[in-house]
């Protein structure tokens, strides 16, 4: 099978651009993706990007997934964020024993989402554990075959282990309660384990996966796996807020000719010098995110191919690129938005959607800017990461 050329992905996915806009207001009143769209992302092969080659994955540098991500996220912000979290958990699933990848890559087209946060206990028993807890927040469940969610396991010593359960949607309660201001679309439910077997192939030690140790199965070689879990993750999820600063201003553009400034003798208000300023601010900042995501993908790439390990300022530093993508691409939409005017509060108009999705995106503590901007002030100070996610 041939894998796409990087110009290729980055063509298809822009090629989705205005499906996605269009059907943006239905995901949104859906609480999740139209079926179209996953139907358009399946075919257009989007959802391969991280998977093992030897599973029909295109194994992509992160570059592409940067470049993908952000497109998808400029038609549609639940589509981009909900792509970015499918790739993330099928990267994850190359993780587990080779028994296991068999079982989940062997349904055509497979959707993993996933969640790290470890909402539920694991307790040992025959064969593998026995598992309860919830997960909310989780990410186009409903729509995915597989869920790689974190859990704590109880060891015989009375202590605690952090680890990745794989479990199939069909074992999970899905609780419908996705009613949001933001990110609307994206599906991101709350999925419970209630007394549930999970085989022990299907059980998988969280630290390793976190500190970027090697791979012991058959996705050794592949050198999308050694790069850690955490720096693939932030890059992924901040290319998908960048997509979001890229769409506020084309939007802005597309309803400025004509519109006059209310109660101001403008009669156009591309003739204000006000609107001059801010445009030029918001693209200054759209740069500036673009800078971010692009510096850590290079570095993921670079490092990945090298083979070489990332030291723990360069982790902390990927925190810090993804922390200044979501402040920079906020600050770029909430001048737009300003912008905007009174009109654009219908939901007609996409700024108010983009708006309400980048501020979403700003809240999530994996995304908060200050706290990634704290993480790495606290290793230029000479002092140790306050998080084992880094």
């Amino acid at each position: 099978m041939a894998v796409p050329t990087r110009t290729e992905l980055a063509r298809r996915a822009e090629e989705l651009v205005p499906m996605l806009r269009e059907s943006a207001q239905d995901a949104e009143q859906q609480r999740r993706l139209p079926e179209k769209t996953i139907e358009a992302l399946t075919d257009a092969g989007l959802l391969k990007l991280r998977l093992p080659g030897r599973h029909g994955g295109y194994e992509s540098e992160m570059g592409t997934v940067v470049d993908v991500v952000s497109e998808l996220g400029r038609g549609d912000g639940s589509t981009g964020w909900t792509v970015a979290v499918w790739t993330i958990s099928s990267w994850m699933v190359g993780f587990f024993p080779d028994e296991t990848q068999e079982e989940i890559f062997s349904t055509p087209d497979v959707r993993v989402s996933g969640i790290l946060s470890p909402g539920a206990m694991a307790v040992p028993t025959d064969g593998g554990v026995i598992l309860n807890g919830r997960w909310p927040f989780n990410t186009g469940a409903a729509q995915s075959h597989w869920n790689t969610n974190a859990a704590v396991l109880a060891t015989p010593d009375g202590g605690h282990e952090p680890v990745m359960v794989a479990l199939p949607m069909d074992d999970l309660q899905i609780i419908d309660d996705w009613h949001t201001a933001g990110m609307r679309g994206s599906g991101s439910v709350t999925t419970v384990a209630d007394n549930l077997f999970v085989p022990q192939h299907r059980v998988l030690p969280m630290g390793p996966v976190i500190q970027g140790a090697p791979l012991t199965n058959s996705n050794a070689g592949a050198s999308i796996f050694r790069v850690p879990f955490m720096s693939m993750a932030c890059t992924t999820v901040g290319a998908s807020c960048l997509g979001l600063a890229k769409a506020a201003k084309e939007v802005f553009f597309e309803r400025l000719p004509g519109r006059k400034i209310t109660y101001t003798d403008y009669a156009d208000q591309s003739q204000a010098p006000i609107t001059h300023i801010q445009v030029a601010d918001a693209t200054v900042k759209i740069d500036e995110a673009d800078f971010h995501a692009y510096r850590a993908a290079e570095l993921l790439d670079r490092k990945a191919t090298a083979g070489d390990e990332l030291t723990l300022e360069e982790r902390a530093r990927i925190r810090l690129d993804l922390g200044a993508v979501c402040q920079r691409s906020k600050e770029a939409v909430d001048l737009l938005n300003t912008a905007s005017g009174g009109s654009s509060i219908y939901q007609d108009v996409p700024i108010q959607r983009i708006e309400r999705d980048v501020q979403t995106l700003n809240l999530h503590a994996i995304m908060h800017p200050n706290t990634n901007l704290e993480l790495y002030g606290r290793l230029l100070c000479g002092l140790g990461p306050n998080t084992v996610y880094i």
